[in-house]
């Protein structure tokens, strides 16, 4: 393992820093505790809890790619297609048949039956600052539309504990030419597997469909504005999916605008 980790860190460091020019993320915010931290990012977590047989809001053609095994879906809606205003929101997919035979569940019948997805937490968030497409392109400030799986994630700062395989390497600093409200922006990352290699850190620079199709489209942190193409919220929302995303539950990310989503 550390002979692994090893290698990941030199691709890493080799990898061409042009790449973070596709994103856009904060500053840091501080380790505040869960309740603290929600009341300063207007955090909605009101009906964190609740469950639904499907993924709320998605239509039939979008849910039907989210792979029969996956058992976290990190859903991203966006407020309008050229909007960059969105909602970050965790689902776990649960076993209904086995919750009804835990007492107390109230649970009976068909009711009982077939699997169900929980909200677990709910984060403000930005995508594109151009909004979204169904044909993202190189530089087109617009998040791609899709269901994408979640494989690998890095940063400049330590590992918090993440779930997923975790590069941290300097590499991913933003360029000092930035404004300062964006040099955090990838202190904490998560790759989006859309033209990606999987298994590779987030900022390996192989792009499988060609650099026309764009690439180094993660999830990161916020700085309060839109981005250049990925989807970023608060640093205690990042941390927690890093802990939380397990792959042997296979996570994936369903995003788009709203209306792309039901459609």
């Amino acid at each position: 393992m550390r002979i692994a980790a090893l290698v990941r860190t030199a691709a890493a460091a080799a990898a061409c820093s042009v790449l973070l020019t596709s994103c856009g993320g904060s500053g840091d915010d501080g380790d505040r505790g869960d309740e603290g931290a929600a009341r300063k990012e207007g955090r909605t977590d009101a009906r964190a809890g609740e469950t639904s047989r499907r993924i709320p809001d998605v239509g039939d053609r979008l849910q039907a790619r989210i792979p029969k095994n996956s058992r976290q879906v990190v859903a991203v809606y966006g407020e309008g297609r050229n909007s960059a205003d969105a909602t970050v929101v965790l689902y776990t997919r649960t076993d209904a048949t086995a919750d009804a035979q835990r007492p107390g569940t109230g649970k009976s019948g068909a009711d009982a039956s077939g699997p169900t997805w929980k909200k677990s937490r709910s984060w403000p968030a930005h995508n594109g600052k151009k909004g979204w497409t169904p044909d993202h392109r190189e530089n087109d400030k617009r998040s791609p539309v899709g269901v994408f799986t979640l494989h690998d994630a890095g940063g400049v700062l330590a590992d918090p504990g993440s779930r997923l395989p975790y590069t941290e390497s300097a590499a991913f600093q933003a360029p000092h030419y930035w404004p300062k409200t964006h040099w955090h922006d990838f202190d904490h990352v998560i790759a989006i597997d859309y033209n990606r290699v999987k298994g590779t850190p987030p900022n390996d620079p192989t792009r499988p469909q060609g650099q026309r199709k764009g690439g180094s489209i993660w999830l990161h942190m916020d700085h309060g504005s839109g981005t250049s193409g990925c989807v970023s919220l608060s640093k205690s929302g990042m941390r927690y999916l890093l802990r939380t995303l397990d792959p042997k539950l296979r996570p994936v990310v369903v995003m788009g605008d709203k209306a792309s989503l039901r459609g």
